[in-house]
C-alpha cells in the first residue's frame, strides 16, 4: 500500500467511543479554565497585582488551557476518567487556600457571603461562556485534525465510519452549534425593526470566505494527492461548503419563519429527514450509492454524504439559534444565571431521554447521515459543555469577590449592586468592576481571528503530514510535534492580538 492508502486506512472503518467517555472529556476544558482563573486570583492575592508580563501570560495560558488537552487525547487517554477528578481536586485545593487566607479578613459568615454573591450583578453586555465555548471548539478541533494521524490518538476518538460517536464526530456538530450562537439573527436587538431578508443579504456576503476556503482545500487536496476520507463528505465536498450552505439556508428560513420559533422548524426538519431515511431508499443511497456498490458517478452520487447531511446540520443550526436567543435574555444577577443553569440541566435531561428513544426506535447516531439521533446527541453534548463553562464562570466570579481587585480575563465582569449597603462596617464581599480585556489573554487572541486560527491549523496539519511519517511516530516525538504545532498557532494569534490586528475584511 502507498503512504496515501495507509493513512486513509488508518482513519477509516472506525466505530467511535461511549457517550460517557465523551462527557468525561468535555469536563476538561471548563476545569482547565477554572484552574487558570484560580491560579491568576491566587497570584493576585500573593503579589497584589495581576500577571502583567505577556510572555508569562501566554506560557501560563498554553500550559493550563491547551497542554492538558493534548495529553488527554494521546498518552493519558487510558485514564481519561481520572483526569477530571485530579483537576477538580487541584482546583478545590487552590480555592481552599484562597478562602482560608481571606477568611481571617472577612467579618461575615460564609452563608452571608453566598447570599450576597447571588445578589451580585453581572455585566449584561457579555456572556464569556459563549466566546469560550467557540474558542475551545476551535482549539479541540485543531488538536484533533493533526493528532488523529498519529497512533497515540485513540482510534475510538476519530470519526466513525457509519454509526458511532467519536470525539471528532461531535466536533463538526459543535462547530455548527457555536456559529449559530452568534449569528446575526441572535445578535440583532429584539426591538429593532429591519427588513426580513436583511440578515440573508449579510450572510450571502459573509460566507464567501468559507466557499473560497472550500474551493482552496478541494484544489490543494486533489493536486498533491493528499489522503482523504471519501465517505466523510464525498469526493468534492468538504466541511467549509457545509458551513457556508447551512448558514445561507438558515438565514433564508429565519427570514420566512419567526426566529423565536426556530426550534419548531428544527424539530420539523430533523423529524422529516429521519422519516425519509427510515421509509425511503435514501439511507441505502447515502451508504451504498445509486447502484448499491458504493459508486461515485455524477456529482450527487459522488458527494451524497455532504449534500444530504445538510438537512441534519441545518436542524442543529436552527435549534442552536434558539439556544442563543434564550441565553441573551436579560439576566443581570448571579441568581438569574443560576436559574438559567437549572433550565439548561432540564433541557439536557430531556435531550438525553430523547437520544435514548431515538436510538431505540430509529437507528444509532450517524454523523455520515446526520440523522435525528446525531442531531439530538450533538445538541445534548453542546449544552453540557456550555453548562460546564457557565458553572466555571460563576465559580470564578465567587472567588474574585473574595479577593479585592482580582482580575481574570474572559470571566464575567461584576458591577456594584445599586441597593448594596455596608454591613458591620465592611462589605461581606469585595465588589468592583473588572476589566476582562485589561490583561493579555490567549482566549481573546484566538477569538479575534478564529477563522485564521482554523485555517492555519489546516495548513500546518497538511505540512506535517507531508513532511513526517505520522503513522509510525513514537509517543515522545508525537507530543513534541503536537505541542510545537499548537504553540506556533497560538503564538501567531497572540502576536496579532497584541498588535490589535484582526484579519477580517468581509
Amino acid at each position: 500500500m502507498s503512504q496515501k492508502q495507509l493513512k486513509e486506512a488508518f482513519i477509516s472503518n472506525l466505530n467511535g467511543t461511549s457517550l460517557l467517555e465523551i462527557s468525561a472529556g468535555l469536563s476538561l476544558p471548563p476545569l482547565c479554565l477554572l484552574c487558570r482563573g484560580l491560579l491568576l486570583i491566587l497570584y493576585h492575592l500573593h503579589h497584589g497585582k495581576p500577571v502583567s508580563c505577556r510572555k508569562y501570560s501566554l506560557l501560563l495560558d498554553f500550559l493550563v488551557l491547551v497542554s492538558p488537552l493534548l495529553f488527554s487525547c494521546t498518552v493519558l487517554s487510558p485514564i481519561i476518567f481520572f483526569i477530571p477528578v485530579i483537576l477538580a481536586a487541584f482546583c478545590a485545593g487552590i480555592f481552599s487556600k484562597i478562602y482560608s487566607r481571606r477568611k481571617r479578613e472577612l467579618r461575615a459568615p460564609f452563608g452571608q457571603i453566598v447570599e450576597e454573591f447571588q445578589k451580585a450583578r453581572l455585566d449584561p453586555e457579555c456572556i464569556p461562556a459563549i466566546t469560550v465555548f467557540r474558542v475551545y471548539v476551535n482549539v479541540l478541533t485543531s488538536i484533533s485534525i493533526l493528532a488523529v494521524d498519529f497512533p497515540q490518538y485513540p482510534r475510538r476518538y476519530a470519526k466513525a465510519e457509519t454509526y458511532g460517536t467519536g470525539v471528532m464526530d461531535l466536533g463538526v456538530g459543535a462547530f455548527i452549534f457555536g456559529n449559530a450562537l452568534v449569528c446575526p439573527e441572535v445578535r440583532q436587538q429584539p426591538h429593532t425593526t429591519q427588513p426580513r431578508f436583511s440578515s440573508l443579504g449579510r450572510q450571502v456576503f459573509s460566507v464567501w470566505p468559507l466557499i473560497s476556503l472550500g474551493v482552496g482545500r478541494l484544489l490543494s487536496v486533489k493536486s498533491i494527492e493528499y489522503h482523504e476520507h471519501t465517505s466523510e463528505y464525498g469526493v468534492h465536498w468538504n466541511f467549509f461548503f457545509t458551513l457556508a450552505l447551512v448558514r445561507l439556508a438558515a438565514s433564508l428560513l429565519l427570514a420566512v419563519f419567526p426566529k423565536g420559533r426556530a426550534w419548531l422548524v428544527a424539530v420539523a426538519l430533523a423529524v422529516l429527514y429521519q422519516l425519509l431515511l427510515s421509509t425511503t431508499p435514501l439511507k441505502a443511497f447515502i451508504l451504498h450509492g445509486s447502484d448499491g456498490r458504493d459508486s461515485r458517478l455524477g456529482f450527487l452520487d459522488a458527494n451524497r454524504e455532504g449534500l444530504l447531511s445538510l438537512f441534519g446540520y441545518l436542524a442543529i443550526y436552527l435549534a442552536s439559534v434558539q439556544v442563543g436567543l434564550w441565553l441573551l435574555q436579560p439576566r443581570s444577577s448571579v441568581r438569574g444565571w443560576l436559574g438559567a443553569l437549572r433550565g439548561l440541566a432540564l433541557a439536557l435531561l430531556a435531550l438525553w431521554v430523547l437520544l435514548q428513544l431515538c436510538q431505540a426506535c430509529t437507528e444509532p447516531v450517524s454523523r455520515r447521515m446526520a440523522n435525528l439521533s446525531f442531531c439530538t446527541w450533538v445538541l445534548a453534548h453542546c449544552l453540557l459543555l456550555l453548562g460546564f463553562f457557565l458553572l466555571a464562570d460563576l465559580a470564578l466570579v465567587f472567588t474574585k469577590l473574595l479577593v479585592k481587585g482580582a482580575r481574570v480575563p474572559w470571566c464575567w465582569e461584576v458591577v456594584q449592586p445599586p441597593d448594596s449597603r455596608k454591613k458591620h462596617g465592611v462589605e461581606a464581599v469585595q465588589v468592583g468592576r473588572q476589566g476582562k480585556l485589561s490583561q493579555p489573554c490567549l482566549i481573546s487572541a484566538i477569538n479575534k481571528n478564529q477563522l485564521l486560527f482554523f485555517l492555519l491549523a489546516n495548513v500546518m496539519t497538511g505540512a506535517v503530514n507531508i513532511l513526517i511519517d505520522t503513522i509510525h511516530s513514537k509517543a515522545a516525538f508525537t507530543l513534541c510535534i503536537l505541542h510545537l504545532y499548537m504553540f506556533l498557532n497560538c503564538l501567531i494569534m497572540y502576536i496579532l492580538h497584541a498588535r490589535n490586528i484582526v484579519l477580517k475584511f468581509w
